[in-house]
């Protein structure tokens, strides 16, 4: 039972207004990086890293994670 709340918890901070903002900006700086030829995901990634220099862990890992 304790799981299912770690869970809960997980989606309740990662579903908040701020983060899905973070998540669609991720996914719009992946598309356009990722429409260039010879650049994957990972390099996308790392050509994105300085974007999160300032950011707090939650939204710098979602923004991550859209991007790949």
């Amino acid at each position: 039972m304790d799981s299912l709340n770690l869970l809960m918890d997980g989606f309740g901070s990662s579903l908040t207004p701020q983060n899905l903002l973070f998540a669609a900006i991720g996914v719009l700086l992946g598309t356009f990086v990722g429409v260039l030829p010879g650049i994957g995901p990972a390099m996308a990634v790392a050509l994105l890293l300085p974007v999160t220099f300032g950011l707090d862990p939650i939204p710098a890992f979602i923004m991550f994670a859209w991007i790949f």
